[in-house]
């Protein structure tokens, strides 16, 4: 079982807002729940965000006015008769606070308000939201999530995501119709947070390694590679010769258990080991040595892998990162990958 509060570390290293100091009292909370840890961040994201201002976006409006402003929508006036109240009905951009981010964060946050938090979030989370009131809800069902951000609302990016997590995570339909907050999130999000965590763990604490999710090209004997599908790596680090290619798997189990026998993953290692042959020939005219690794969460089942095969010249290993130990143990499995396939010093 994942520690809650690793959680909070993983966010921090996929977002790095979470590491400036008005984030730091969080690390050092402990949190009974997920909702629990979702609403201290988002709490703390929006108080930090109405330091700033809240932010706003031109909204088009239409309603009746006595002074004209922008456009006059003349049909609509006569059905309504509006001239006889001296007034006409008027369309226009209103910029107000009423955008659809803030949408968002107020409608999640009415979600964490039924959650199993505390009475003392509620009471901040509450306090907030005093200032949405000019914000009005939405069904976040059927809200669009993919947003564009610039520089003007680049502040958003990890309350976002944060409500994201809530509401695709943590949100589930009861029988009845009714809805709750679950105490964890679902596979396919933790999968998601796992993977980049990796990649920006390697990022940030081994700045003298290469660490991207990078693309291999197939290596063709032609150029025909029509509906070819993409090879696009998890994680794949480089530091001189050497490159370490890292397919990162977050499952309820970590093997599959056929006639009685746990074996792996048969489309996890055919994958693993096509992007590490693909990748060896295209670097067939430099020195190089590829490996790859499939890196899978541990789980509390009896067999967990960890083997190291050595397939046609290239290394493959398999291994798992437990989330239930410190923070600590976590941080040095990942620096132990580094140190066995580069020789570096931590």
């Amino acid at each position: 079982m994942i520690r809650i509060q690793n959680i909070y570390y993983m966010l921090a290293y996929a977002f790095q807002v979470l590491n400036e100091r008005g984030y730091k009292k969080i690390a050092t909370e402990d949190f009974d729940n997920t909702a629990e840890l979702c609403a201290a961040i988002l709490a703390r994201g929006i108080s930090t965000q109405l330091k700033r201002g809240l932010g706003r976006q031109y909204i088009p409006k239409t309603e009746p006015l006595s002074s004209l402003r922008d456009k006059i929508d003349v049909t609509e006036s006569i059905k309504t008769q509006a001239f006889l109240r001296k007034q006409m009905i008027c369309t226009y951009d209103d910029f107000s606070v009423n955008a659809y981010m803030n949408r968002i964060i107020k409608s999640t946050v009415q979600l964490l308000l039924k959650a199993d938090i505390s009475k003392s979030r509620k009471k901040e989370l509450k306090k907030l939201m005093l200032y949405f009131t000019e914000v009005e809800p939405l069904d976040l069902y059927s809200g669009n999530w993919n947003i564009q951000y610039d520089r003007n609302n680049q502040t958003y990016r990890m309350m976002i995501s944060i409500c994201y997590l809530v509401v695709k995570g943590l949100l589930q339909t009861q029988s009845d119709g009714t809805t709750k907050l679950m105490d964890f999130l679902d596979e396919q999000r933790m999968h998601r947070l796992y993977e980049k965590f990796i990649l920006e763990y390697y990022r940030r604490e081994f700045p003298q390694i290469s660490a991207n999710a990078s693309q291999i090209p197939w290596q063709l004997d032609d150029d025909m590679g029509e509906m070819l599908p993409v090879m696009q790596t998890d994680i794949m680090l480089s530091h001189a010769d050497k490159v370490l290619i890292i397919d990162a798997k977050y499952y309820a189990h970590t093997t599959q258990l056929q006639y009685d026998k746990h074996t792996l993953h048969s489309g996890n290692l055919y994958q693993i080991f096509t992007y590490v042959k693909n990748k060896e020939a295209e670097l067939r005219d430099k020195e190089h040595e590829v490996s790859g690794m499939l890196l899978y969460a541990r789980t509390e089942e009896e067999t967990q892998p960890d083997h190291t095969y050595q397939m046609s010249g290239n290394k493959i290993s398999v291994r798992t990162l437990d989330l239930s130990r410190d923070f600590s143990v976590i941080r040095r499995q990942l620096d132990d990958i580094v140190m066995e396939h580069f020789s570096i010093a931590v």
